[in-house]
């Protein structure tokens, strides 16, 4: 089960987040601090919380500038929601329910006193006594004539008479539940046999009646079984520390006698115990352990097996930990960076080493910190996904803050990876920690002021400069990093184009069809004015440049600088009406115009088909801007991207591909 929306309300610096689109594998939420992104992560996290997570506390969690709303008795507790999901189903999921409900989605909501409710959405409507009121009369008038032939002088005990009681406290609105229905259903039941032998019309009436009184707690049935599939929400901090060394006695009795007062103090170790399949009692008994009779075969026997259990656990443990690391760390041959991570038992303690590169064990809290958080961060997820965790999503809140930058962007990796088999959801300020193709996975959370409270924007959109810091960050590095890395380079007038060329050939390049040179650097300048700038800078480094320029006002004042002429000569300045048939002023969208007629119409629910057909010269977004409400260039090309991760090149039109190819070709011919 994917969660794929949610809003939070009522809960502590949010008011209202609104309803926020969740990524099918990771989503990053960004913003400043103070914003509201941890709170959002923790109200998230009790949409299903492991069993040890605390929930809602009316005191300590309602909006403190509305809590007098609570004390007066002027809002009750039970009516106030906190946190709803929507929930889309997995093959898995539709198996557990019937066929009639698989194509529903499961909603689920919590309030601030913890109590649940949940629904289905696009499911077929519960019945109601109106539903049933007309075939329930039609049978009872049926049974009545019935019951007056067989029974003549027995009229105090017709059917509609014994009825009456039983529907009588029924509305029309009443759904029918299996409390209501509990006479119901069995007075018709008994009284079938007075239905007329082959009256096919009136026991059809009544096998409809009876299936219509089942049907609710059918509906019954699937949202609890729904609700026993929702995955379970882990929420991981920078406060969950894997300690290198930890007494196993002194944690066995604290475990023991419930005295962990900080649930963040032994949280990292019993993890691990976790993870090694022993509990601190079990290890520490080991340690206590004396050696048995040498005369007594079977004890030392049962002794050595104990004490290769335990190795051979702490060894497996070890080893999958440092394979885990490694793959993100990454450590440098050159530098004497950590690189074997061991765990082991002596006595009553449990430690924690790595192995440096002359293999002296050095506790853990002697590494750097951005190692002990990867550490700590893979003990916890690893123990915390075993068994009934493995169907989870992930919450991470500033994931790698103490890791250097590059190591922070192999994290990210690690991140997609994880996300794979677990929905994953994370906080950032790291531009290293978002990707320059990731953009339409960000939510930028917003606090402008605590009467309005937290908002989370579902386009890249803040009033505060500060929330979106971490993208441009990120879009800078990534051009720092590719602006004289790359022989070849293609200018783009801005990010929109970037991401449509960057998707459409990644499209065409999953198809083996036309690929776009992967030598070749795409640059955005950000306005078409800001691209001779970017033609004369990588010019000078005696690199090979080409720029696409849109058909537009904008695009032929840039395409007719003279500097911009003289830098890259007429036949690599690239114009899009070049590229598109019959649209004089063609912008980069057009290329793509009868799929993004599609996506707006699936999208923004308006159908701009027949303006187009009846305008074929019209630039497309023209057409977008003057028809579809609220319409958004970078929304539309944020869709289209979200298009081409779920569609094969040939869902393109015949004639798009064909455009397309011959730009690439072109541009692959300039910059050869």
């Amino acid at each position: 089960m994917k969660l794929t929306k949610a809003r939070v309300q009522n809960y502590r610096s949010i008011i209202d987040t609104g309803e926020f689109d969740i990524e099918e594998l990771k989503t990053i939420l960004v913003g400043p601090n103070e914003a509201g992104k941890t709170v959002l992560l923790k109200a998230l996290q009790q949409l299903n919380k492991p069993s040890d997570v605390l929930g809602f506390e009316v005191l300590r969690d309602y909006p403190r500038s509305k809590f007098n709303d609570i004390d007066t008795g002027k809002v009750d507790p039970k009516n106030v929601t906190v946190v709803t999901g929507y929930f889309e189903l997995e093959d898995s999921d539709k198996e557990e329910i019937p066929e009639q409900f698989r194509n529903c989605k499961y909603k689920f909501y919590k309030n601030i006193d913890n109590s649940t409710y949940h629904s289905l959405i696009d499911a077929p409507n519960r019945i109601n006594f109106k539903d049933i009121k007309s075939d329930l009369s039609r049978l009872i008038a049926h049974l009545d004539k019935q019951y007056s032939i067989e029974y003549p002088e027995e009229e105090t005990k017709k059917p509609s008479i014994l009825i009456k009681p039983i529907i009588d406290t029924f509305e029309d609105s009443t759904i029918l539940t299996d409390e209501n229905c509990k006479n119901l259903k069995p007075f018709i039941e008994k009284n079938y046999a007075l239905i007329e032998e082959g009256n096919e019309k009136e026991e059809s009436r009544y096998e409809k009646l009876v299936e219509q009184i089942d049907f609710n707690s059918k509906y019954q049935l699937v949202l609890d079984t729904l609700s026993k599939l929702k995955p379970v929400f882990i929420l991981f901090n920078n406060y969950f520390k894997v300690k290198p060394s930890v007494h196993l006695e002194h944690l066995a009795t604290r475990t023991e006698q419930k005295l962990l007062d900080d649930q963040y103090y032994d949280y990292g170790n019993l993890c691990l115990l976790k993870l090694l399949g022993f509990t601190a009692r079990e290890l520490s008994n080991l340690g206590k352990t004396q050696s048995p009779d040498i005369n007594k075969p079977d004890a030392l026997k049962d002794y050595k097996d104990k004490l290769d259990t335990r190795s051979y656990k702490l060894n497996a443990a070890s080893v999958r930990l440092t394979e885990e690391i490694k793959k993100v760390w990454m450590p440098n041959p050159e530098r004497p960076e950590a690189d074997k991570l061991k765990v082991t038992a002596d006595g009553q303690y449990l430690k924690v080493v790595v192995e440096d590169d002359i293999g002296v064990d050095i506790e853990l809290d002697q590494r750097s910190e951005g190692f002990q958080w990867l550490v700590s961060f893979f003990v916890v997820f690893f123990a915390e996904a075993m068994d009934k965790h493995k169907n989870a999503v992930l919450l991470l809140d500033e994931p790698g803050m103490s890791l250097h930058g590059l190591k922070q962007r192999d994290f990210r990796d690690t991140i997609t990876r994880l996300a794979e088999h677990n929905q994953t959801i994370y906080t950032t300020h790291s531009p290293f920690l978002v990707g320059p193709d990731e953009l339409d996975l960000v939510r930028v959370v917003e606090l402008k002021n605590r009467k309005e409270g937290t908002k989370v924007h579902t386009t890249i959109s803040s009033s505060d400069p500060a929330g979106l810091l971490p993208l441009q960050e990120a879009l800078g590095y990534d051009l720092a990093q590719s602006l004289f890395s790359q022989q070849r380079n293609l200018i783009l007038e801005g990010i929109t184009d970037y991401w449509y060329v960057d998707a459409t050939a990644n499209l065409l390049r999953e198809s083996k069809d036309e690929n776009l040179n992967d030598k070749i650097a795409l640059v955005f300048a950000n306005s078409a004015g800001k691209v001779v700038y970017y033609a004369t800078i990588l010019f000078a480094h005696n690199l090979k440049v080409a720029a696409l320029l849109d058909s537009d006002s904008a695009g032929d004042q840039a395409a007719q600088q003279e500097n911009l002429v003289h830098t890259l000569g007429n036949k690599n300045i690239l114009r899009t009406k070049d590229f598109v048939d019959n649209v004089p002023k063609a912008e980069i969208e057009d290329l793509l115009r009868e799929t993004l007629i599609g996506i707006v119409k699936k999208e923004y629910g308006v159908d701009t088909k027949a303006t187009s057909d009846s305008q074929p010269n019209r630039p497309i977004i023209d057409i977008f801007s003057a028809e579809v409400p609220d319409f958004s260039k970078y929304k539309l090309a944020k869709m289209y991207i979200k298009w081409t991760r779920e569609n094969e090149a040939n869902k393109l039109k015949p004639t798009e591909l064909a455009n397309w190819k011959k730009l690439i070709q072109q541009v692959n011919k300039a910059l050869k």
